[in-house]
């Protein structure tokens, strides 16, 4: 069964920077897209960012130049390095992946920045 865990969420002050993790795990031929989106209360979640197998990335506008998303393939793991952080990147975190054409998410992490 594969699973997707988050991890290194959590709360920083404004400007601060914080890295999240994710790991695949489980039997896994190939990993096709993966990302990070984002849900705060009372919005719909979002996509913040996004790679391919190859590397290609994409950003929401809000976070392009501060947030960075990179992958490595020998580890089934994708990064967020989310730096310059602001109040209104408050939100739960979710990672997601197209693992042979399935779509997985992970339970989700928290950011919380203070202003």
């Amino acid at each position: 069964q594969v699973q997707l865990v988050e991890s290194g969420g959590g709360l920083v002050q404004a400007g601060g920077s914080l890295r999240l993790s994710c790991a695949a795990s489980g039997i896994i031929f190939s990993i096709n897209a993966m990302g990070w989106y984002r849900q705060a209360p009372g919005k719909q979640r979002e996509l913040v960012a996004a790679i391919t197998s190859g590397g290609s990335t994409n950003y929401a506008d809000s976070v392009k130049g501060r947030f960075t998303i990179s992958r490595d393939n020998a580890k089934n793991t994708v990064y967020l390095q989310m730096n310059s952080l602001k109040p209104e990147d408050t939100a739960v975190y979710y990672c997601a992946a197209e693992i042979e054409l399935n779509d997985y998410w992970g339970q989700g992490t928290q950011v919380t920045v203070s202003s």
